[in-house]
C-alpha cells in the first residue's frame, strides 16, 4: 500500500503538469493543477506513515520514495524553467545535487545503510536527516511550487500576480539553498561510505 501511494503521487504530479502546460488560458486548469500539486506532495508524508503503521518498511520502499521525490521535484523545476517562470540554473542545481547524492546513497545502500543512516558525523546527520531540516526544506519547496503556479493563474490581476510571483521566487531561492546544504554532508562523508573500511 505504501509503495502504491509513493508511485500514485507521481501520476498526480504529471496530470498537474499537463494541466499547467496544455491549458495556459484556463483558470480551472490551474486551480486543478494547484490541487494536484498539493496532493502529490501531501502523499509524500502519507506513504511513510503507512509504511510504519503497517510495518511495510523496506529498502525497495526507501528507494521508491527517493525516486518519486526526485521525479516530482525535478519535474517542477524543469517545467518552471521551460515555462520561463524560473531561471534554468534552479533546475540544473536541483538535478546535479540529486544525481550526486543519490549515486552516493545507492552505494551506501549496497553496504546495508539507509539513505539517512549513512551519515556518521552528528552535524551531518542533523543537516540531512533531522525533522527540522527535512520539514523546512519540504515546506519551502512545496510553497514555492504552489505560489508560483498560483501567480500564473489567468484570472489574477497584475499586481496580485506579481506579488505572488515574488513570494514564490524567494521561496524557491530558500528551497534551492536548502537543497544544496542538505546535499553537502552526503558528499563530505562519501569517502567513508565508499571506502572498504567498515570502522
Amino acid at each position: 500500500m505504501a509503495n502504491f501511494i509513493t508511485i500514485f503521487r507521481v501520476f498526480l504530479m504529471f496530470i498537474g503538469v499537463y494541466l499547467i502546460m496544455a491549458h495556459l488560458d484556463s483558470t480551472n486548469a490551474y486551480l486543478w493543477a494547484l490541487i494536484l500539486t498539493i496532493l502529490a506532495f501531501s502523499l509524500d508524508g502519507l506513504d511513510g506513515y503507512v509504511a510504519r503503521k503497517f510495518h511495510e518498511e523496506s529498502k525497495l520502499g526507501a528507494l521508491l520514495d527517493i525516486m518519486s521525490d526526485r521525479i516530482v521535484e525535478n519535474t517542477y523545476w524543469i517545467v518552471f524553467a521551460v515555462m520561463g517562470w524560473l531561471p534554468i540554473w534552479f533546475s540544473l542545481v536541483a538535478l546535479t545535487r540529486g544525481f550526486v547524492t543519490d549515486t552516493i546513497r545507492s552505494a551506501a545502500m549496497e553496504k546495508g545503510l539507509t539513505p539517512f543512516g549513512m551519515q556518521r558525523n552528528p552535524i551531518c546527520k542533523w543537516i540531512t536527516g533531522s525533522k527540522f531540516m527535512r520539514i523546512t526544506y519540504a515546506v519551502a519547496k512545496v510553497l514555492a511550487f504552489i505560489v508560483i503556479i498560483a501567480s500564473k493563474t489567468p484570472c489574477l490581476d497584475e499586481h496580485t500576480a506579481n506579488n505572488l510571483y515574488l513570494t514564490g521566487y524567494i521561496l524557491a531561492l530558500i528551497a534551492i539553498i536548502f537543497c544544496v546544504v542538505r546535499g553537502l554532508p552526503v558528499v563530505i562523508e562519501a569517502k567513508a561510505v565508499l571506502s572498504n573500511d567498515e570502522n
